[in-house]
């Protein structure tokens, strides 16, 4: 084999391996695979292109630059806020935000980093909104504040092609003081309903003992059937006591003598 042709084959070795580098660069560049929830916002020559995906696109290489956002719900977490009730209550809150991304180009062209953009004006109008409340409001209306949150930072987010899903308020931590005042407030107000709960007790008794009464008063027979009751449930106890049932009309007859008597010596 002479010397030229020795380096014949090695040019051509050359190009072979050049033109798979050249592949193994381009090759890269030219074909991207997006998931079904993401999406590529195209830029090409630095100017926007269009919007692809998902599945295999197309890019022509080293002019083509994409963007990759994920289109499923986002999650962000509050961390504790430090906050001063409109009743000047100071307590510590944190909250859970459900986000998405409905439109890819807004969200990468109107804003830089939406997420953490997301984030901070999470913090900011939790801050805000919960300032305005007062205590018993942040304690049991706390859907209501909810909503108030999500429709504030959906309202704000909406220029960047981001949905705001939901808000959660999780845990609204008291100051020790606090604490005890609420815990004498409840005591004291299980007390105020035992003893509206005895008085109207106390208050169905008496008027059915009001009712008895009357009914006793226009039917005599009935108390002599509750004395002979009565009677009957004493001896049905062990007792060293004797009771001997008199008529009720008995001592009416010596009243009646006492007063004639009282009359003749007059």
């Amino acid at each position: 084999m002479t010397m030229e042709t020795i380096f014949g084959i090695s040019g051509i070795m050359t190009w072979i391996i050049t033109f798979i580098l050249f592949l193994g660069l381009l090759l890269p560049q030219m074909f991207k695979i997006m998931r079904e929830y993401e999406r590529a916002v195209v830029f090409r020559l630095g100017k926007f292109y269009m919007t692809k995906g998902p599945g295999l696109i197309i890019l022509i290489p080293f002019i083509d630059k994409i963007e990759r956002v994920d289109l499923r719900v986002l999650t962000i977490n509050v961390d504790k806020q430090e906050i001063i009730t409109r009743d000047n209550v100071t307590v510590h809150v944190d909250a859970i935000t459900f986000f998405r991304v409905v439109d890819a180009e807004k969200a990468i062209i109107n804003v830089e980093e939406y997420h953490a953009a997301t984030t901070w004006l999470a913090q900011t109008t939790l801050r805000s909104v919960l300032g305005q409340a007062e205590l018993d409001e942040l304690l049991s209306e706390r859907d209501k504040i909810n909503k108030q949150i999500q429709e504030i930072i959906d309202q704000h987010t909406d220029p960047w092609g981001i949905k705001v899903v939901t808000v959660e308020v999780r845990d609204v931590t008291l100051p020790e003081s606090m604490q005890r005042a609420m815990a004498r407030q409840a005591e004291m107000e299980r007390e105020r309903r035992a003893k509206i709960i005895n008085a109207q007790g106390e208050f169905q008794a008496a008027k059915k003992l009001v009712e008895a009464g009357k009914m006793i008063e226009k039917t005599p027979t009935a108390l002599q059937l509750r004395f002979l009751q009565t009677m009957a449930d004493i001896s049905d106890e062990n007792s060293t006591f004797t009771f001997l049932p008199i008529p009720m009309n008995f001592l009416e007859a010596f009243q009646k003598k006492a007063s004639d008597d009282g009359n003749d010596s007059k």
